[in-house]
């Protein structure tokens, strides 16, 4: 790699960082083009120069944090083989990366209707295609075998998913009560009886 491209993944890589730091303390108001480039030093030519625009900025940002997380969950299925130990395993994982790594957390499930996803959607989509792949290869195999539930894959991924994504939004909100040690000592279980084959 040359010298000028280490340099632009540099800057990329600053002004994601920057972004997330904004984020995390000034929140959705205070994430501003303005501020990011402000906080990363680097000037708003060169912002748009990588990305093209500040939504170009926040997809790329998204994308980081969600690759973080898959790679959490993919990590998780490393030399797992049993179904029940791998289903658990994702939950913790979620949930544990959301406790970890809650400015990324945040960041992901603030996304959900922001108008800079619908805006890159196919790229998102792209981006994350692989490590779908890579978890969705690993439930395939309990499914023929009848371990798990033979359901639409959407469906499955709302019944392992759903329910932990909900947790951590609620928990990144602050909801009075939502312990999230408890959550992972309590979902990985429920969430694979509500998996598992009958």
């Amino acid at each position: 790699m040359s010298p000028k491209q280490l340099r632009g993944e540099a800057t990329v890589s600053r002004l994601l960082t920057a972004a997330l730091d904004v984020f995390d303390s000034s929140g959705h108001d205070g994430f501003t083009v303005h501020a990011v480039t402000a906080a990363s030093g680097v000037s708003l030519g060169s912002l748009y120069h990588h990305f093209g625009n500040f939504d170009g900025l926040a997809a790329a940002l998204y994308s980081r944090c969600m690759d973080e997380l898959l790679d959490s969950l993919i990590a998780a299925l490393d030399n797992v083989r049993a179904a029940r130990t791998g289903i658990q395993a994702i939950v913790v994982a979620y949930l544990e990366f959301t406790r970890d790594n809650a400015a990324a957390a945040r960041f992901i499930h603030a996304s959900a209707y922001a108008g800079y996803l619908a805006t890159h959607a196919e790229r998102v989509t792209a981006a994350k295609a692989p490590k779908l792949k890579v978890l969705a290869d690993w439930l395939r195999p309990h499914v023929a075998a009848g371990r798990l539930v033979e359901i639409p894959e959407p469906l499955v991924e709302i019944l392992l998913i759903g329910p932990v994504a909900e947790t951590a939004r609620r928990w990144l909100s602050g909801i009075p009560g939502l312990d999230i040690e408890q959550a992972i000592k309590v979902l990985p279980d429920r969430i694979w009886h509500s998996l598992r084959a009958d």
